[in-house]
């Protein structure tokens, strides 16, 4: 049986911290990535997290205990045009940069952020 429609596109992505990392994960997505925080709806605010705007989706980062985040392959992966810069930003700023398997026609990096979520930077090569 087919799906009933066509999936249009992807709304949001959620990752996860324990809830101690809670302000730490805020500082470094909002700081460090300079994705702006936008309002949760107020019947999902006792859950805890944050969720942000990232272009026209969403990254929602919600609490989660006792997880090893760092052993997953789960990840987001964000698209930018200026891969290099962002390298240099995220080396300066601490943060172990990992390059990935290449993939034709795009050049990327990884690296994990604090709580151990996987993260990738992607470019479209020209």
């Amino acid at each position: 049986m087919p799906p009933p429609s066509s999936i249009l596109k992807i709304h949001h992505a959620q990752i996860t911290v324990a809830a101690s990392d809670l302000e730490a994960a805020r500082s470094f997505y909002c700081n460090i990535l300079g994705l702006k925080e936008i309002p949760k709806p107020q019947s999902l605010q006792a859950r805890g997290g944050l969720w942000l705007a990232a272009g026209e989706h969403q990254l929602h980062i919600g609490i989660e205990e006792n997880i090893n985040r760092s052993a997953t392959k789960t990840h987001i992966a964000y698209e930018v045009n200026n891969l290099a810069q962002w390298r240099s930003h995220l080396e300066r700023a601490g943060i172990k940069v990992l390059d990935s398997v290449p993939i034709p026609g795009y050049d990327r990096f990884e690296f994990r952020d604090s709580f151990g979520n996987r993260v990738e930077l992607i470019q479209p090569q020209e």
